[in-house]
């Protein structure tokens, strides 16, 4: 199989789909990849890094797309790479397609057969192409909220941990998963005062025989994510609901009655936010205040890091990627349930059911396509 790795052109993006390391093992076993000039130099990976391991390099990312039989990239394809992609053609990457009608449109007319990182399960009910990325985000939201506090950015001029003598900054994370989880962690660690709030029993007590006394574990109610809401400093965003649009949780009453220069970290936005009053922004402009709250609500967080998220998504997708070139995608899918669940578009039909209910689209279920193929 020719695998193809063309370099990312979102907004202040430097990930790459696949580092040297990993295009050394495809090539190991048979298969060819090639990748776009310059596509790994924002991690600082040269093309002759590449050329090393036996790539090949492209001039251009529409040579890529034109000659590949499989790309592999990190973000959801743009406009104008979705205008590249050919019917049959696999794509391997994020999509986050329920906030996004007009690329789930653009993936149906391609006629690709379009795999989601994001929505590929595993036996424990996780999300292990996404883990990863969660807990960059998860991780990175403080240090985005840390500085949202800070007087210059608009924010309550707070110190997350406070000196002695003088209180902490009150942390709230909605979501105990792995964004909230590693959240947590990071507010923990800097002395915050934490607060976390989910529905799942097993993970309250998860995190709580984590943290113990160094954060309050909170069953969330409608009323408790009121009050602990209001209450908060900085609010961390990070819900999922695989494949779906994330509930709006916060409303923009509770975001009227919030404490002046309080900030949010919406990690939801790449799934549309769980915050009533959050819109996608970018590292250029991450920023944004209403009613006196800053808005952090950038959608691809881990790209400001992209070294360590590269080699972090690069360690979970490699196994994923093999296996779709080896076995080709009908056979790789259909042996297991688990990697099929990643299977959202194929030859014009959608194929996740989540996405087809919130754009009231025809779904098909992906087992029973792919038997018709």
């Amino acid at each position: 199989m020719i695998i193809g790795v063309p370099k990312e052109i979102k907004n202040h993006e430097y990930r790459v789909g696949m580092v040297p390391a990993s295009v050394r093992e495809l090539i190991n076993h048979g298969h060819q990849v090639i990748v776009e000039t310059n596509a790994g130099i924002g991690i600082g990976f040269t093309d002759e890094d590449y050329i090393q391991v036996g790539a090949e390099i492209r001039d251009t990312a529409a040579q890529v797309f034109e000659e590949a039989d499989m790309i592999v990239k990190v973000k959801e394809p743009q406009a104008v790479e979705r205008a590249m992609l050919r019917e049959d053609q696999i794509l391997f990457t994020y999509l986050h397609l329920a906030p996004d009608l007009p690329q789930t449109e653009d993936l149906v007319k391609s006629g690709a057969i379009c795999i989601a990182y994001e929505t590929v399960t595993d036996a424990r009910g996780g999300l292990p192409l996404l883990a990863p990325m969660s807990e960059v985000a998860g991780r990175m939201s403080i240090q985005a909220g840390a500085q949202a506090l800070e007087k210059s950015r608009e924010g309550r001029g707070m110190l997350l941990g406070g000196v002695p003598g003088v209180e902490p900054a009150k942390v709230v994370v909605i979501g105990g998963g792995m964004v909230g989880r590693n959240a947590a962690q990071m507010a923990v660690g800097l002395g915050a005062d934490v607060t976390i709030l989910d529905r799942n029993i097993d993970v309250l007590r998860s995190l709580n025989a984590q943290f113990g006394s160094q954060a309050k574990v909170i069953y969330s109610t409608a009323d408790a994510l009121e009050k602990h809401v209001l209450e908060a400093d900085l609010v961390i965003g990070g819900v999922l609901i695989p494949g779906a649009a994330a509930p709006k949780l916060v409303t923009a009453d509770h975001i009227k009655a919030m404490k002046p220069g309080a900030a949010i970290v919406d990690v939801a936005i790449d799934q549309g936010g769980c915050i009533a009053t959050s819109k996608a922004t970018t590292h250029a402009e991450p920023t944004y205040i209403v009613d006196d709250v800053v808005h952090y609500c950038v959608a691809n967080m881990p790209g400001a890091v992209p070294r360590t998220s590269t080699f972090a998504l690069n360690n979970a997708t490699l196994p994923y990627i093999i296996k779709l070139a080896n076995l080709g995608y009908k056979e790789a899918l259909l042996a297991d349930q688990h990697f099929l669940n990643g299977l959202n578009v194929m030859k014009g039909q959608i194929t996740c059911k989540e996405v087809a209910e919130g754009f009231n689209m025809e779904y098909v279920d992906a087992r029973a396509a792919l038997a018709n193929v």
